[in-house]
């Protein structure tokens, strides 16, 4: 595999969010909107950016022996990124290059596995705008592509001000508004054409 390919996402539901319809029966993800970090005939990966962990960032970098001085930063909380591997962390971040082990989504979000770009935002060096989760959401072949045919997920594109800007309890909302719906008028059941 040529670093292009290991370097971007692929697929046709690449650099879109996920959001969860309001009959999602599963709790790990009722209104629940999961940025897709990969798409491919394998499967699917992604990361729910607006479910709250009980960790915050300090004690994740107290755990990983990483020196953070900052008590704002150390505050932050940290996100439930899907019930896969909840001990493997995940960085969202604005574009930042030169660490270990990152995908770039769109222009505008990459993702980073490595544990250098946590020692950057402790040390006040990391990229402008984060977020850290905790695990993901997972889907083997076919299973994400049967989910939308079952009207389980909409998709709108990754958008950046939804994912750092927003604040977590309106992300739901958002997303469903760059749809262009009123949420009022969303039903738990779709239909079929």
């Amino acid at each position: 595999m040529g670093k292009e390919s290991q370097d971007t996402v692929s697929g046709y539901l690449q650099q879109q969010m996920l959001i969860a319809m309001p009959a999602m029966a599963d709790p790990n993800f009722v209104r629940s909107v999961t940025l897709l970090c990969q798409h491919s005939e394998a499967g699917a990966i992604g990361i729910t950016i607006n479910r709250l962990s009980s960790l915050t960032l300090g004690e994740i970098l107290d755990q990983l022996h990483i020196p953070c001085k900052d008590e704002a930063l150390s505050a932050i909380m940290v996100l439930e990124g899907g019930p896969v591997s909840p001990d493997h962390g995940f960085v969202l971040h604005s574009p930042a290059e030169g660490f270990e082990s990152s995908v770039r989504i769109n222009d505008d979000i990459m993702v980073t596995t490595s544990r250098d770009v946590l020692t950057a935002i402790a040390s006040g060096e990391g990229p402008q705008q984060f977020l850290v989760a905790l695990g993901y959401a997972g889907w083997g072949n076919g299973q994400l592509e049967s989910e939308l045919r079952q009207n389980a997920w909409l998709s709108v594109p990754a958008d950046k001000a939804i994912l750092f800007e927003s604040p977590l309890q309106s992300r739901w909302e958002r997303a469903v508004g760059k749809l262009g719906i009123d949420i009022d008028h969303l039903h738990g059941v779709g239909g079929h054409a």
